[in-house]
């Protein structure tokens, strides 16, 4: 079964957007979506990137938990901003953040962290994954971010996929 769907619950979704996209539940549309669903995960098996070593999952809750506090207070920092810019605009800059994290799939997740968050956009990685240019929507203290960055979301990372 695992060699026909490698993956049951992409093909599920596939299966599923399929009959959403298509609006209909004739048998045709079914029977592609099916083809779709058990097609689509087997050629793309080669591009699949092998599973990463999760270490501690209580941290990782914690770190979730934590980037959710982030984005709702995040969220009214922004917003605020955006209502008093008249009086005092944004003072947005970029910020070349050093790494420690070389795992793949650490980087991946805190790439997934600085999009989520309201003000911070992830720009570019280095080639050698040896720093980070971000940009933030409203920076005080370039350091005391660059702390707070490296401390809450990159160490976590860290320790949970290296």
């Amino acid at each position: 079964m695992k060699r026909l769907l490698p993956s049951p619950w992409l093909s599920l979704g596939l299966f599923g957007g399929w009959l959403l996209l298509t609006r209909s539940f004739s048998v045709g549309q079914i029977l592609l979506g099916v083809l779709v669903a058990v097609a689509m995960p087997l050629l793309m098996a080669p591009l699949r990137p092998r599973p990463g070593p999760l270490r501690r999952w209580k941290l990782l809750l914690r770190l979730i938990l934590r980037v959710g506090a982030e984005v709702l207070r995040s969220a009214t920092q922004v917003a605020a901003g955006v209502l008093r810019a008249q009086s005092r605009p944004p003072r947005g800059a970029f910020v070349i953040v050093p790494l420690d994290l070389h795992d793949t799939h650490g980087l991946a997740a805190l790439a997934m962290i600085s999009a989520v968050i309201p003000g911070t956009v992830w720009s570019e990685l280095a080639p050698d994954h040896s720093a980070l240019l971000m940009h933030v929507f409203d920076l005080e203290d370039e350091a005391a971010f660059i702390h707070h960055f490296k401390t809450d979301y990159e160490q976590p990372l860290k320790e949970i996929f290296e």
